[in-house]
């Protein structure tokens, strides 16, 4: 076995990791190498069918990987995955199991098997997400299966939280306190590996941000950072006709005619070449606001599939 990871090593560390199943001559992930840190919300971004649910298979041991490495906590996950599943909550992108069992029934159960799980702490967290215990699984929705697969999942304090699109089904008011969830995980410490393609969501409880699209990670980012370079868009009038040809040359800019003399211009990264071409013409009128994070993201994604 393994050693257990030393103190300033990764947590989670993905290491040239490839899937290419049976029968398809295209990697489902191909070559991805990542690290995740101690106490860090790592958001694993992307949309449906770009990688992240085999990715995280693989983190699992439910899938063996095509070629390259991934390691928890120091331990290699496809020879010591009893051992790493002592210390991670795992919630699945499609969590459906033992439909037969109430609520209630299928969480004493996972407490027995993890050990050491006050059923006072399941029925505190049943209350904080409005979870009906006493239904059997295969009749709830699945939102309401969704808010047992979350219990589960954070029932034991792990210290690593697996979670594959933990929000799906979840009305906006659970997705809060889900949210809440994960900021006290953080706080104690907890390191937290989550997919997602909603970019809100990472925004609101994500350190970090990968970005994954048809198997390969095509950036890693801040979410400060991210924050921080979301573009600016600017309404302008022009007195005269637009310069549009001097506006769509200009380095991160996306240029949209409204009018003869009114254009739209989205910017990412520096303004000032966009006020040098302004100086250089009569403009009547100017507005500007901020992008959301989320138009910033898929200015930046569309932009990535162009390539």
């Amino acid at each position: 076995m393994s050693n257990s990871k030393q103190i300033n090593d990764p947590v989670i560390r993905i290491s040239g990791l490839s899937k290419t199943y049976a029968g398809s001559d295209k990697p489902a992930i191909d070559n991805l190498s990542l690290e995740i840190n101690a106490g860090e919300v790592y958001g694993f971004l992307g949309p449906n069918g770009a990688g992240k649910s085999t990715t995280i298979r693989l983190l699992m041991n439910f899938l063996a990987p095509s070629k390259g490495y991934a390691s928890i906590r120091g331990f290699d996950v496809t020879k010591d995955s009893l051992e790493i599943r002592k210390s991670i909550g795992y919630l699945s992108g499609d969590f459906a199991i033992y439909p037969k069992m109430t609520g209630r029934q299928f969480l004493q159960y996972m407490a027995d098997l993890q050990g050491g799980v006050s059923m006072s702490v399941i029925t505190n967290l049943a209350r904080k997400l409005d979870a009906d215990l006493n239904k059997k699984l295969g009749e709830l929705s699945r939102g309401n299966r969704q808010k047992i697969g979350i219990i589960q999942a954070f029932m034991h304090n792990p210290q690593i939280l697996i979670l594959d699109e933990p929000t799906s089904g979840l009305d906006p008011l659970v997705q809060e306190t889900f949210y809440e969830l994960l900021r006290e995980a953080k706080k104690r410490g907890a390191s937290v590996f989550m997919s997602s393609h909603i970019l809100s969501e990472v925004q609101k409880t994500c350190d970090r941000v990968g970005i994954i699209r048809a198997g390969k990670l095509i950036s890693e980012d801040d979410i400060a950072e991210m924050t921080a370079e979301a573009a600016e868009t600017f309404d302008i009038i022009f007195a005269t006709a637009t310069p549009i040809a001097e506006l769509k040359a200009l380095d991160g800019a996306s240029v949209k005619r409204v009018s003869d003399k009114e254009v739209t211009v989205h910017m990412h990264g520096r303004l000032s070449p966009l006020f040098a071409i302004l100086a250089k013409h009569e403009v009547s009128k100017i507005e500007v606001h901020n992008l959301d994070l989320e138009e910033s993201f898929m200015h930046f994604y569309e932009k990535k599939e162009t390539k």
